[in-house]
């Protein structure tokens, strides 16, 4: 039975709702759960809380924790088919298939991710062109239905079911296990190439370029830039090293990680810090200190994949009022629509320091799944910036004028009509939740008000 009654914010720690929270430590345990389930306000599974929003909340009912269903069950260190818990993760993966040479197949900008989330929000890293979302990387998972029933899906015996679940944010079951292709690396060190961009056109050019070289591209911009200084940035470009790259006195060591937060934010951090005119100063002073091109940089893991991670409670940095994460993608040959999102944000002086532009491959089936081929660009803004609303809803205009579609696992205030029409697999989504859950035993705050 639920434990106790919990408060409960996304990373973005907008939108708190109170929970009954349930850590079941074994998948018969969390099935007793789901059958108990009586009329209530649901259930909705969470594993480490880095959803932006608040998709791993559950407002007046119960939030299943996956914090005690964290075993790797096992690892063919030969072919890199790994089985572990729902709540085992990215970072967990690392440490154990990294020495026999294995990595996790897609990354996101953090490490915090469990198995489970990164099924249910199928996950993107800088390597999507090549590799696509996580969820193409599962060979199957087991799935407890909301009725308790245990299920093994695969996308080729059940595929309705799969990919609904893969990106489907935890609505049509709790995931207590999963069987998952690690990716084969020669080291843990990445050789990165650096370039500086004057302008959003050379940044989507050079990035264009570099997705066809390299495993791996994104781009940090800068959003204030003005001008014929608009959407400048610094594009960061790698593959894994191999061993001879490295120097000779790491080559005793070639897959040394060595994860942990090495700074950590007070809790109490004051509200206002991050405004236009100190991520103005910021962007502008890392933008300058990048060189304007470098090649043959050895990165770890951290620095390349997940710089944010060695910053324990990131997040508070934007003080009590949290802050919004915005991320769209856009279809290609809509280059003009993404440099009307920077000149809209540059407009409103709205201040977001980590701002990421990429390129995405060909998305998944899912019928939630974010990625399609295109543009997508990760906005962060403080809250409670001054005209945030308009600006965001002049964005969502855009999107959807432009056929691109908002992130699931970070919107937290786009319009349940809006977003009808960004996810043309909505419908379908919808009749298939029906039919599995026709007593609406798993919801979630988001899932109430977007009607998922």
């Amino acid at each position: 039975m639920p434990s106790r009654t919990v408060t409960l914010t996304g990373w973005g720690r907008v939108a708190p709702s109170s929970a009954e929270l349930a850590e079941p430590g074994s998948p018969a345990s969390a099935a007793a759960l789901l059958q108990a389930a009586g009329p209530s306000r649901g259930m909705i599974p969470r594993g480490l809380g880095r959803s932006y929003n608040n998709a791993a909340q559950c407002g007046g009912g119960v939030v299943i924790s996956t914090a005690r269903l964290n075993r790797i069950l096992k690892l063919d260190t030969g072919t890199g088919l790994v089985t572990c818990e729902a709540g085992v993760s990215l970072e967990q993966l690392m440490v154990a298939g990294l020495p026999a040479g294995w990595f996790v197949p897609v990354s996101p900008g953090t490490r915090q991710v469990t198995v489970g989330g990164a099924i249910a929000a199928d996950v993107h890293g800088k390597n999507h062109h090549v590799a696509g979302s996580f969820a193409r990387h599962v060979l199957s998972f087991d799935l407890l239905l909301p009725g308790g029933e245990l299920r093994t899906v695969t996308s080729q015996g059940d595929p309705a079911l799969f990919w609904a679940t893969a990106g489907g944010m935890g609505l049509t079951g709790l995931i207590v296990r999963a069987t998952v292709q690690l990716k084969r690396v020669a080291t843990s060190r990445v050789l990165v190439e650096t370039v500086r961009t004057a302008d959003v056109d050379e940044t989507m050019a050079v990035l264009a370029e570099h997705d066809r070289a390299y495993g791996y591209t994104v781009a940090w911009s800068d959003s204030l830039a003005r001008g014929a200084s608009l959407g400048r940035s610094v594009v960061t470009s790698g593959d894994f090293a191999e061993p001879a790259d490295l120097p000779a006195a790491d080559r005793q060591d070639p897959f040394a990680f060595r994860p942990g937060a090495r700074l950590g934010v007070p809790p109490g951090f004051p509200p206002g810090l991050i405004n236009r005119y100190t991520v103005g100063l910021a962007n502008k002073a890392w933008y300058l200190k990048a060189p304007r091109r470098r090649s043959g940089e050895l990165q770890t893991i951290g620095t390349f994949f997940h710089p944010l991670d060695g910053i324990r409670n990131w997040n508070r940095v934007y003080g009590p009022g949290g802050f919004r994460q915005y991320q769209y993608v856009l279809p290609f040959g809509q280059e003009a629509a993404v440099r009307r999102s920077f000149e809209l944000v540059s407009s409103a002086h709205a201040p977001s320091f980590v701002t990421v532009l990429k390129r995405f491959g060909q998305g998944d089936p899912g019928l939630l799944s974010f990625p399609m081929a295109g543009w997508t660009l990760a906005l962060d803004f403080p809250a409670r910036t001054p005209g945030l609303a308009a600006l965001l809803g002049s964005l969502d205009r855009l999107v959807v004028e432009a056929g691109g579609r908002v992130y699931l696992a970070k919107d937290s205030r786009v319009p349940a009509g809006v977003l009808e029409q960004m996810y043309p697999g909505l419908p379908e989504f919808r009749k298939l939740r029906a039919e599995l859950d026709p007593g609406g035993i798993l919801a979630s705050d988001l899932s109430r008000r977007l009607s998922l």
